[in-house]
């Protein structure tokens, strides 16, 4: 009897370690079939073309195809929700930003928790905003533009894209003391094509949209970052200005499902940091104005304080502004 009873609780404790182990070799052998990133925004926008060309270079590592899912909608909140729902078995995965995973969890009543949903894979890129205005807009710099907003409050219109876009739009108004409308948008790519066709007459982009400004097709008057920009020197900062509130950057980064396991998050980090070192990707992003994190910050733990650190800033700011979702 002894003997039979030392035999079962053997078998016990081998059957209880079989999960276990199970879950361990599964994670050795992951990935073995393609991975979806979604991007919450439509094709040609900032978001999808970080997680496009990023996605690109994962490959290699992975040894599988990473497929760009566009499901853009209500600032990102609808492909972010669909990332929530998702088995956090690291198959499907998503390129956000600030925006998406910060900001907008004080802008909207979610079905997720922006904050608690997630884990952080990698930082991947941060980045500035410029101030566009269609071509035919009658300013040639910031302070005129400023002049002739005020002179004829609600007459123009502003273009939003995201909720860094909004946040800084309204900015904007407080500290230059103009009125005008408010047009939001599903995302860049739409609002920057209404703004060349003349149809709306202001809204801040990227600095992906500078060879536009240098064409002809747009004008830029001011960008939010600390010092002028490489790619485009002769535009003035807006602390430059004298609107240091405008100084404002944002942050872009790969996300799993809540409960993907740390096996995972690490073989997705190591490929995500991979790609960010690849010369041809490097060079790429620094092309479309983004700038890569360095590599002692290109981990899981540094992107999940930086959401904290945006919800803490800005969420006060939103509410003080009184900043509302369209």
């Amino acid at each position: 009897m002894a003997l039979q009873r030392r035999r079962f609780l053997g078998l016990a404790a081998s059957a209880a370690l079989l999960p276990a182990v199970s879950r361990i070799a599964w994670a050795q052998s992951y990935p073995t079939r393609p991975i979806t990133m979604i991007a919450p925004f439509p094709a040609g926008g900032d978001v999808d073309v970080v997680g496009r060309v990023v996605g690109e270079g994962m490959k290699k590592a992975l040894g599988q195809t990473i497929i760009i899912e566009n499901i853009s909608g209500a600032d990102g909140t609808i492909g972010l929700g669909r990332a929530a729902r998702a088995r956090p078995d690291g198959y499907t995965v998503d390129v956000g930003n600030m925006n998406t995973h910060a900001l907008n969890g004080a802008l909207y009543s979610l079905p997720y928790d922006v904050l608690q949903d997630f884990a952080p894979v990698c930082p991947l890129v941060t980045n500035w905003y410029v101030l566009f205005a269609r071509a035919t807009a009658p300013a040639k710099g910031l302070r005129e533009l400023i002049g002739w907003l005020q002179a004829n409050p609600g007459r123009a219109s502003a273009g939003l894209t995201s909720a860094s876009m909004h946040v800084l739009t309204v900015l904007f108004q407080r500290e230059t003391g103009t009125q005008f409308i408010l047009v939001p948008y599903r995302g860049g790519a739409p609002a920057v094509q209404d703004l060349m066709a003349g149809q709306i007459d202001l809204a801040f982009g990227t600095p992906a949209q500078l060879s536009l400004a240098r064409a002809g097709s747009l004008k830029a008057y001011a960008v939010t970052s600390d010092k002028r920009l490489a790619l485009a020197p002769d535009i003035p900062t807006f602390a430059e200005i004298g609107l240091p509130a405008l100084s404002y950057s944002s942050w872009y980064g790969i996300f799993s499902p809540k409960g993907t396991s740390r096996e995972i998050i690490n073989k997705l980090n190591t490929a995500a940091i991979d790609a960010l070192a690849d010369p041809a990707v490097r060079s790429r992003l620094a092309e479309l104005g983004f700038e890569i994190f360095p590599r002692e910050e290109q981990t899981p733990e540094m992107l999940g304080a930086m959401v904290k650190a945006a919800a803490d800033k800005w969420w006060p700011i939103i509410k003080e502004v009184g900043i509302k979702a369209q």
